[in-house]
């Protein structure tokens, strides 16, 4: 495995513990269900979600793969920063229930962070990961126009994070 595609893994899982923080704060419908996963537990469902979309590719799932496909789906939060449908969704739910601060301000979002986290990453570091992150959220805003969500997406390349959650540092991967 090269090192490139072990950082990009370790994102993916940065992305999932932050959205899970993110459902949490929110709470009501969009909470996660169950405890937030460790590294291994992540990188197991991973592979079997992994494993089930090549079979679906491959051959068609039966309803009962198809229905374990969609709950690893959901429970890995797969996709929930990089796609506008899944932002969407989950935005009009938040909203539905009354919000967060979190969803608009970087303040709110940065208190979603530990404390060594914040110390990891400095202030630079921080108001990046900010900023990627409620970029990430401003892209159900551009689903009706194709230009505006080309300008999202050089947005949320321009602010992509380094590796910091606290499970990730506790494995000694960051």
């Amino acid at each position: 495995m090269s090192r490139n595609s072990l950082r990009e893994m370790l994102l993916e899982y940065q992305g999932y513990i932050l959205a899970y923080r993110l459902r949490n704060a929110v709470g009501g419908r969009v909470a996660p269900r169950g405890d937030v996963l460790s590294l291994a537990e992540y990188a197991q469902r991973r592979l079997e979600r992994q494993a089930l979309a090549l079979a679906l590719v491959r051959e068609g799932l039966d309803a009962e793969r198809m229905t374990r496909l969609e709950t690893l789906s959901s429970e890995l939060m797969f996709g929930f920063w990089l796609n506008p449908t899944e932002v969407a969704a989950f935005l009009r739910a938040a909203l539905r229930q009354g919000g967060h601060p979190a969803l608009g301000d970087a303040e709110a979002f940065a208190a979603l962070l530990s404390s060594s986290e914040r110390e990891r990453l400095g202030e630079t570091g921080v108001r990046l990961v900010c900023a990627h992150h409620l970029t990430c959220l401003s892209l159900a805003a551009s689903l009706l126009d194709p230009h505006q969500l080309a300008r999202v997406w050089q947005r949320v390349e321009a602010t992509t994070p380094p590796l910091f959650v606290d499970e990730l540092a506790r494995a000694g991967q960051v």
